[in-house]
């Protein structure tokens, strides 16, 4: 069995350097030039190893979830809710202010623009936002169970609140906030917390 040409390239590094691309252009901005420039590879190459772009931007997200899932597992492992979600926005406020990552959000940016060629990559965002707002759901309605939150407490809503709070951090970010700012609306957030 004849075996092609090994790869010049490493993986998880051109897979690196196109999620960072993403992430600044979003998806309708990145052409599949600034992707090769960005990754030291020719179009053929790309597409052999990621197949298309849009493939390839599935896969730059499901690197990113695996950072952002850091935080959740961080976060969620604090013994209260309260705990937990300071955890989760000062989390989030510290990564949107890291200086060796674009501004803002991928998840909440990655498509905010572009016409009908897009819309399989909106609704995958969509679909994955969703999935933190459950996760955050979940942890919640746990904290409910365990007499952490009052018995009124409503855990869909105050998941969907964090989640709101998270991505219109991630908006403000991408406009420039300081990251004084964001912890700003973390202290604001958190004095809305029930009981």
């Amino acid at each position: 069995m004849a075996m092609g040409r090994p790869r010049a390239f490493h993986m998880d590094q051109a897979l690196d350097q196109a999620l960072h691309v993403f992430w600044e252009k979003g998806y309708a901005g990145t052409s599949i030039t600034d992707l090769t420039e960005a990754m030291g590879i020719n179009p053929p190459s790309l597409y052999a190893a990621f197949g298309n772009k849009e493939k390839l931007f599935k896969k730059a997200l499901d690197r990113y979830e695996d950072l952002r899932d850091q935080i959740l597992k961080e976060a969620f492992a604090a013994p209260t809710a309260r705990e937990a979600v300071t955890r989760l926005l000062e989390g989030t406020a510290e990564r949107l202010s890291d200086k060796c990552n674009p501004r803002g959000c991928l998840m909440v940016q990655g498509a905010l623009s572009g016409g009908e060629e897009c819309e399989a990559v909106k609704r995958d965002l969509a679909s994955r936002r969703a999935g933190v707002e459950v996760l955050i759901r979940k942890r919640l309605k746990r904290a409910k169970r365990e007499g952490d939150l009052p018995s009124d407490a409503d855990a869909a809503a105050l998941a969907r609140f964090v989640a709101t709070v998270m991505h219109g951090m991630a908006v403000q970010a991408a406009g420039g906030v300081a990251p004084k700012e964001l912890r700003a609306i973390v202290n604001t957030a958190l004095r809305a917390w029930p009981g």
